[in-house]
């Protein structure tokens, strides 16, 4: 499997509702230094329906300023739709923060 497979099936892991971030993925995937190239691979999303990238934030709860798939309040509603609630750009990580697998 390659790395941004890696990175895909475990985000389609995380329940609706919840976020993650960059970093948690690469620690899950067994690249714990590579959180930036995690974000890459988002950015090369094949599927954006089916692969939920509007649930990872940054180690801060901060969105993403540049969201893929269409800027920052996209993956605000997106997130919104979920019941996640987002205030000036952040999730509450100890809220909405999944510590699955």
């Amino acid at each position: 499997m390659t790395f941004d497979q890696s990175v895909y099936e475990y985000l389609k892991t995380v329940p609706r509702g919840k976020v993650v971030t960059y970093g948690m993925i690469a620690h899950a995937i067994g690249r714990p230094r590579a959180a930036r190239q995690v974000g890459n691979a988002l950015h090369r999303n094949p599927t954006p329906v089916v692969i939920p990238c509007h649930r990872v934030v940054n180690r801060e709860g901060c969105l993403a300023p540049a969201f893929a798939f269409g800027g920052i309040d996209v993956q605000a509603e997106l997130l919104r739709a979920e019941g996640v609630e987002v205030i000036d750009g952040y999730v509450d990580l100890s809220k909405y923060c999944w510590s699955g697998k």
